[in-house]
């Protein structure tokens, strides 16, 4: 049965879901329980054929269009994926990933928005990257949250900063998000880190919205197996897995706002997840002694 779309799974700048009315809000669950069952669908990796004549229901037409293009320019990009039932649901989370090449942040959140029915998950993006033509297009279409806190290698395109800059903080953002039960995505590590073997120590910013807003993490490992074993550096063009985890439910927060232990052991927690599936290994930042009540910083980088 078909219903009125809510407004948290329309198309981010708020067009129509589709051209002929809202989509059936079953279309996630019944591709959880296809999958659960091990029936045939699409499949992870799908096909050309799959890409054309699968279901955006989420999308209006350019969308529709726009992410099966990127869909067929990726695909080779991908080996492996599992886990992907684990974000076929409505309820709002936090997908955290590593983050070894600048190509997974367009290839991941197109892939996994695909399986979605183009259901949107808004990623946290530098602002330099609204710099690039046709890229600039395709972030501002699929609702990504820029982060202007990041300085340019080009010492001219800094003063192009400005622009970017966002009229509420990335943090409260992604924070409105949750709460109009979308979901988020979040490179925790914070950059580039194409060492194959270990994570960075990762900033805070997933661990503090995943308890304050009493959401859970989805954990996301992104390897490479083609990489040579010769290689000290994960290569650009490396074809990738996906391993997305089952979620990780916060604890319970005595009061509305965690404090400094509270958010580093949840993330460590996250961190450690993601370390597990990426194949990599984690360890937290030097300790620096602090009361277990102290106050929260009044914000955190994700």
């Amino acid at each position: 049965m078909s219903v009125a779309v809510p407004e948290e799974m329309r198309i981010f700048d708020g067009g129509a879901a589709n051209d002929i009315g809202g989509p059936d809000l079953t279309f996630l669950a019944d591709e959880a329980a296809r999958r659960a069952l091990g029936r045939a669908g699409t499949p992870a990796v799908p096909t050309v054929r799959h890409i054309i004549r699968g279901r955006l229901p989420f999308m209006g037409l350019c969308d529709r269009i726009c992410t099966k293009l990127l869909m067929l320019l990726v695909r080779r990009q991908v080996l492996r994926i599992s886990g992907l039932e684990h974000v076929l649901t409505v309820q709002p989370f936090i997908l955290a990933l590593n983050h070894s090449t600048r190509r997974e942040a367009l290839v991941v959140p197109t892939v996994l928005v695909f399986h979605r029915g183009g259901c949107l998950i808004h990623f946290w993006s530098d602002w330099m990257f609204r710099l690039i033509p046709g890229l600039a297009f395709i972030l501002r279409r699929s609702g990504t949250i820029v982060v202007p806190t990041k300085r340019s290698r080009c010492r001219a395109a800094n003063l192009l900063r400005p622009l970017f800059q966002p009229s509420e903080p990335a943090l409260e953002q992604a924070r409105a998000h949750l709460a109009a039960r979308r979901a988020i995505g979040v490179f925790p590590e914070g950059t580039v880190n194409r060492d194959p073997q270990r994570l960075l120590p990762g900033r805070h910013g997933a661990a503090r919205l995943s308890l304050e807003a009493a959401v859970p993490v989805i954990p996301v490992g992104i390897r490479f197996p083609g990489r040579s074993a010769g290689e000290s550096a994960i290569p650009e063009g490396a074809a990738m897995e996906i391993h997305i985890g089952a979620p990780l439910v916060p604890p319970a927060l005595a009061s509305g706002r965690a404090n400094r232990a509270e958010v580093a052991t949840w993330h460590a927690e996250i961190m450690s997840a993601i370390a597990r599936l990426s194949g990599k290994t984690w360890q937290p930042r030097r300790s620096v002694s602090f009361a277990p009540d102290s106050p929260a910083p009044t914000a955190d980088a994700a």
